[in-house]
């Protein structure tokens, strides 16, 4: 468990840089994350029955992809009140709402979603198992959580270019751009620490989930897993 001081740290940020977020994330990515958005989706088998929560939702994007799959019923949460005004400026035609809370407490029922996706959040997080043992609260019987991440290469060559771009090049990009000088330091400090401290599938196999999937994509720069309860 991390310090609670975290959250005000994380909040901070993503309230700062959330008008330049979604420029920057596709600049950043060089448009790789509409990708990785899509395929997170396709090893969920979500469809027109599904009930989603999009956890540290940002300003909509997992969202608009779950759409195009045929997903209706779609719930956001988001810690940053600025990315939930955007997400809700973006994503009008959601049938549900937006809420501004943390993963570790969810302001929802038991059972009441078919399905929770997070997209480069979890690191964001002060407190995995906890926020994991909600995932499964509030997941009914057989849904599915879906975290995509980034990930440090195995591969030696490709993880040293990551490492120069993430220390280097990212935060000059980031900085100029979000005129935050902290937000684009933080973002690649706390993959390379979460990639060393933390393994995902375990955690979720700890807080009672039956089945977890690892995928690796593009040269191993993101993960997804999928967790099933």
């Amino acid at each position: 468990m991390e310090s609670p001081n975290k959250k005000k740290q994380v909040q901070r940020i993503f309230d700062s840089i959330s008008y330049k977020y979604d420029f920057l994330n596709h600049l950043l990515s060089a448009g790789v994350d509409f990708y990785w958005r899509k395929k997170a989706i396709k090893f969920s088998s979500m469809d027109e029955n599904t009930i989603l929560l999009d956890i540290a939702c940002g300003t909509g994007d997992f969202a608009i992809t779950a759409k195009k799959f045929g997903v209706k019923k779609i719930f956001g949460a988001d810690l940053s009140f600025n990315m939930l005004s955007l997400f809700n400026n973006k994503a009008d035609w959601i049938k549900g709402k937006t809420t501004e809370c943390v993963a570790e407490f969810l302001p929802f029922k038991n059972e009441s979603f078919t399905n929770i996706t997070v997209a480069f959040g979890v690191r964001n997080f002060y407190d995995i198992p906890t926020a994991f043992n909600e995932f499964r609260r509030v997941l009914v019987n057989k849904g599915k959580a879906t975290v995509l991440e980034f990930r440090l290469p195995e591969n030696l060559i490709i993880k040293k270019l990551y490492l120069f771009y993430f220390k280097n090049i990212l935060p000059l990009v980031g900085k100029f751009i979000s005129k935050d000088p902290e937000a684009y330091t933080y973002l690649p400090e706390s993959v390379e620490e979460f990639d060393k401290k933390v393994d995902l599938k375990k955690i979720f196999f700890d807080c009672g989930f039956n089945d977890v999937k690892k995928y690796s994509l593009t040269l191993g720069l993101v993960q997804v897993i999928v967790a099933s309860k």
